[in-house]
């Protein structure tokens, strides 16, 4: 792989003098982690930066996940290297939308997907990941939760919870992980016949019924390192096929569809990380009363981990 890596030494001399630490999501260009300090799922990464002593977070992710490090590190000073970040996902509900949909269900509690916006959270009851869902939604101890937004991880923790909860899902969804069908699946597992496949719970549920394992990003990672299989059927963002070649050189990783991209985890490059190291650039900024409120429903989620 080419890196600049004069580029790579300005920016880690850069990140020492400015006493700053550099997160990657695990879906980032890959040339990300050369500069590093963690790689990893969102909430991982907010939760190492709030440990450091660090006075500059400069988060290599999406919108949302700057705002969850800036929850959890008020004092800090977070950037974004590139605002065209987004996520369609955390996109599809807004605090009002969330409010209209609580008011149809009085006193169901709402379990909000960590890839979501600051405002949501703060009208949520608890946080989950998607690691971690299925334990958030059985600690409630209730027979109907709300769960926001992304109704694919909903059905997922429910279809695991063999329907004793009722789930009511709102109708959102991840496009990149959609991107993926049944069909994808079966082709590959037919040209890989001794591979496994390994898929995020934001996929289909179809698409799901056709894996060997379902997990968190973090997870599939984890799974294919400690599997005896040699070869893989990754069904994710390709960033995670990306850094599982490179780690695991003696396993043979496959993208189940080259649709599995998503654009706005790509906005970010080296020369981004610099700029926005090099000016303190596109600074994320929360209201300190959605913080106030927004990082009970994640100690909550904490608390039971």
């Amino acid at each position: 792989m080419n890196f600049d890596y004069e580029l790579v030494k300005k920016i880690l001399k850069l990140k020492k003098e400015k006493n700053a630490i550099i997160l990657a999501h695990c879906y980032q260009n890959i040339e990300i982690d050369e500069v590093a300090d963690y790689i990893g799922d969102s909430l991982y990464l907010s939760q190492m930066a709030a440990k450091t002593n660090a006075q500059i977070i400069v988060f290599a992710g999406v919108y949302f996940m700057a705002e969850t490090a800036k929850i959890l590190s008020p004092e800090k000073k977070v950037l974004l290297p590139s605002l065209k970040s987004g996520c369609l996902m955390a996109d599809m509900i807004n605090i009002d939308q969330l409010r209209d949909f609580k008011s149809k269900y009085n006193n169901v509690p709402v379990v909000c997907y960590i890839n979501s916006t600051a405002q949501v959270k703060s009208e949520s009851y608890i946080c989950c990941t998607s690691s971690n869902a299925v334990n958030v939604v059985k600690s409630l101890n209730t027979k109907d939760v709300l769960f926001v937004p992304d109704t694919y991880l909903g059905n997922y923790v429910k279809n695991q919870l063999n329907n004793n909860v009722n789930i009511i899902t709102y109708p959102g969804y991840c496009p990149t992980h959609l991107r993926i069908t049944p069909k994808d699946v079966l082709k590959m597992k037919e040209k890989y016949n001794d591979a496994i496949v390994l898929a995020h719970p934001e996929c289909h549920s179809e698409v799901l019924k056709l894996a060997d394992y379902i997990g968190s990003t973090k997870g599939i990672m984890n799974e294919a390192g400690k599997s005896k299989n040699k070869t893989f059927i990754i069904a994710t963002e390709i960033g995670v096929v990306d850094r599982l070649k490179r780690d695991l050189p003696d396993k043979e990783f496959i993208l189940v569809s080259n649709k599995a991209i998503c654009p706005n985890m790509k906005h970010h490059h080296l020369e981004d990380i610099y700029n926005a190291l090099l000016y303190e650039q596109h600074e994320i900024v929360v209201d300190e009363n959605i913080i106030e409120k927004a990082i009970k429903p994640i100690q909550r989620m904490i608390a039971i981990n």
